[in-house]
Order: C-alpha cells, then structure tokens, then sequence
C-alpha cells in the first residue's frame, strides 16, 4: 500500500529535542533515531494511519508521530495498551 509518508521517507527528520524525546521515552541509547524510526515505519507490520495532521506509525510496542506536511517525528513512545 502506498501512501505519502513511505513515498518521502528520505525526507522523515526530527529536531534535537525529537532526539532525546524518543530516546528517553523508548530507552534507546546512542543509536541513530531518525534511521531507527524510518526502518519501523517501512517495516511490513507497521500500521500507518493519517488522523488530523499527523501520520501516526505502530509497530511492534510503538507508536511514532510524524508531523503530515513537514515529516518531523514529533514524539514516539510506548503503545498504551
């Protein structure tokens, strides 16, 4: 299924607050977090919906938030069960 946040992942991207957002509400150390959020949301078992302005990607325990019209990861954290 095509849609618009898998046809720009190259342009997927957060801020240095993003950065250490998500690192702390995933507890994820020194990786790459943007790589770490593009791979998840191409991976075959992410569950992408668009709900307002924001695309909103779950995966796995996750949820990422990604702004619709700028690509930038807002927060992701833990999926509330």
């Amino acid at each position: 299924m095509k849609n618009a946040l898998i046809e720009n992942i190259g342009r997927v991207h957060t801020t240095e607050m993003g950065v250490e957002r998500i690192k702390k509400n995933l507890g994820l150390g020194t990786i790459d977090v943007v790589e770490w959020c593009r791979e998840r949301i191409l991976d075959k078992n992410a569950r992408i919906e668009r709900n307002g302005k924001n695309w909103y990607v779950v995966i796995d325990d996750s949820v990422i938030t990604v702004n619709a019209s700028s690509y930038t990861i807002i927060t992701a954290h833990k999926e509330k069960k």
